[in-house]
């Protein structure tokens, strides 16, 4: 190989290995703000809500840095094969990241207005499943900055679990609603922060699927472990 092949090699690689730093780095601010969603709803703390909105607009401008970076690498680099779909690959993972940051700002913000409530009922359900999603995240982050594809199964397979912790909260909640309507506001933003959670778990699932793609070169199953489909079943109040 010459020195220019050489040296165009290098820095392809440099570049590979940047646009991985700064996925990762996007990665752990999305992930400090789900643990810090998670600990405004469990502890009712503010100023963990404040912080998680705060850390938006850093994922926003991260997002635009990588597609800015991934532009130019296809436009210098013209990758094939595995280096063009890590490539590609980090576009739809940007993406994915962007939406979870934004869920949890959602989450947040809820959270607040929560504070304004007492409840009859334990927080429990929420924060177990919070937990989950956080443990997805991190996972999906580790694989995301490691390349491994069996972490991004073991993810895409945990998707069911969070589902069925959110159809069953759906129930519950609706079963508070209808039995006191004082209940009906602050069940309300539980449901909204219920599903915000479980849309994160889906972008952290959406992501695994994207890693197993550019490291393998192969799509997963098309079907998704999900759980089951009841949630929209009718909740008669306890007697």
């Amino acid at each position: 190989m010459s020195d220019t092949s050489d040296h165009l090699v290098k820095s392809f690689d440099t570049d590979l290995k940047k646009l991985r730093d700064m996925l990762t780095e996007m990665g752990g601010i999305v992930e400090h703000q789900v643990a810090l969603s998670a600990q405004a709803i469990v502890d009712r703390d503010s100023a963990a809500a404040t912080e998680a909105v705060a850390e938006d607009p850093k994922v926003d401008a991260l997002e635009r840095d990588i597609e800015q970076f991934v532009i130019r690498m296809l436009a210098l680099r013209q990758p094939m094969a595995s280096d063009l779909r890590s490539i590609v690959a980090a576009l739809k993972i940007t993406g994915d990241l962007e939406r979870i940051g934004d869920y949890a700002a959602n989450v947040a913000k809820r959270s607040i207005v929560l504070g304004q409530f007492s409840f009859p009922y334990s927080l429990g359900g929420v924060a177990h499943m919070a937990n989950l999603v956080q443990e997805q995240l991190k996972l999906i982050i580790d694989a995301l900055g490691t390349s491994d594809s069996a972490k991004a199964i073991e993810v895409w397979r945990s998707d069911r679990v969070v589902d069925d912790i959110y159809n069953a909260l759906f129930r519950e909640l609706i079963t508070y609603m209808m039995e006191d309507p004082r209940n009906i506001t602050p069940c309300t933003h539980l449901l909204f922060i219920a599903k915000n959670l479980e849309r994160i778990g889906d972008h952290a699932t959406n992501i695994a699927e994207t890693i197993y793609y550019a490291v393998e070169g192969e799509v997963l199953p098309d079907t998704r472990p999900k759980g089951d489909s009841s949630a929209y079943a009718v909740v008669r109040p306890r007697e």
